[in-house]
């Protein structure tokens, strides 16, 4: 009697409440540590050029693989999240990641890191695959999703303004030892996450046989535009801002601001939810973002700059929560969530890539308009997936 009391003490030891503040935070740094160099992307880039002297092309064909690594391991989560033990799957990757990262402190050479750096993003993207699916299991999922941004941003905010500032005189070594604390601070409220079973009740099924398969399509096709559009210009800022006459003194403290105050983003997701619907909200969010896309064209400007990209921040950290929140709406279990984070990291890769592509000649010109046309896109795939949740929640 005393040893079955224990175990079922022990399987909920330290345990929060599942919908609770706490759970969501920690939730969201466990998904976070697989993808955290995601939100530091700019310094990452830049570190590489400036520490290991990597061209523009080098630099981001690494972080392409790193997020390309990711999105085959977030496709890999969509199979595995309903047959796993995603606790004991979660320690050992952010072990495996916390061996990489401090293995990449003493790789110098371009193809080497590509191959790592693809490596870290395989196990990163697992990692976040899980957590995607996890948090598809708690009560809001779109609020969820606003605390994992809200987290995101906040501490990238911290990487963007120091970090450009510590690699000329530390080097990389900066970079990986940020991203390593980073996980074991993940590591430490591994214990306290509650367990999250998968739930089988007659309401989820019920409302999958509402939903129709093309609306997760269009959904999937929009969070890919979105984030490669964002992604491929935002990998290349700090070098945009160089190539327009801009200062790193100016451009980390201007990067760290924007995003601290794109936390504005996140929190109104968590404030408001679904209250006003999906389809006015993300829209209206992504056509701001690519308008201020546009303007980085100007960004000879201090000003502008600062402006756009502090706007661009709220509305990513805005849109991309109920993105993801309408993958959750979908499939309880997380399988299609899992799948949300896999088109997410495969936007996310594919940016960089295409941007590196564009820029052989400093074609910064190229990149914006790119952007900004997959953005239009996006807004435009989102409308059906949108519109047919709202429909059914009216």
């Amino acid at each position: 009697m005393t040893e079955t009391i224990t175990k079922s003490e022990f399987n909920t030891l330290n345990k929060v409440d599942p919908n609770g503040i706490i759970a969501r935070v920690m939730l969201a740094f466990l998904t976070t540590a697989g993808i955290f160099y995601i939100n530091i992307m700019p310094a990452v880039v830049s570190g590489l050029k400036e520490g290991l002297a990597f061209t523009n092309q080098q630099a981001g064909f690494v972080s392409s693989a790193n997020l390309y690594g990711a999105a085959l391991g977030a496709l890999t989560a969509v199979f595995l999240i309903k047959r796993i033990n995603w606790r004991t799957w979660s320690y050992a990757l952010l072990l495996t990641l916390i061996v990489i990262d401090s293995a990449c402190i003493f790789i110098n050479n371009p193809s080497l890191m590509i191959g790592i750096r693809f490596l870290h993003g395989l196990t990163g993207g697992l990692l976040v695959g899980i957590g995607f699916g996890i948090i598809s299991r708690t009560s809001e999922a779109d609020k969820t999703f606003g605390y994992l941004l809200f987290i995101q941003w906040g501490l990238g905010g911290l990487g963007l303004m120091y970090l450009p500032e510590l690699v000329p005189v530390y080097g990389t070594t900066a970079l990986f030892l940020s991203l390593i604390t980073f996980t074991v601070v993940s590591l430490i409220m591994m214990p306290f996450i509650p367990q999250y079973s998968i739930e089988k009740s007659p309401s989820h099924k019920e409302q999958s046989q509402r939903i129709q398969k093309k609306p997760l399509y269009f959904n999937l096709a929009a969070i890919f535009l979105f984030q490669a559009a964002n992604m491929g210009l935002f990998a290349y800022v700090i070098g945009l801002g160089k190539a327009r006459g801009l200062t790193i003194d100016f451009m980390g403290p201007a990067l760290a601001y924007a995003s601290w105050i794109a936390l504005v983003g996140a929190f109104l997701v968590m404030l408001i939810g679904t209250k006003y619907g999906r389809t006015i909200p993300l829209v209206t969010s992504i056509l701001i973002t690519a308008l201020c896309s546009w303007l980085l064209h100007f960004s000879d400007s201090e000003q502008v700059y600062l402006v756009a990209n502090v706007i661009i921040g709220v509305t990513w950290a805005f849109a991309l929560p109920y993105m993801f929140g309408i993958c959750s709406e979908l499939d309880k279990a997380g399988q299609l969530a899992a799948l949300g984070g896999f088109a997410s990291k495969l936007g996310l890769a594919s940016g960089p890539m295409v941007g590196a592509l564009i820029l052989t000649n400093e074609q910064y010109n190229t990149v914006i308009n790119v952007a900004v046309f997959g953005l239009v896109l996006s807004a435009i795939c989102i409308l059906k997936p949108a519109k047919l949740l709202d429909k059914v929640s009216a």
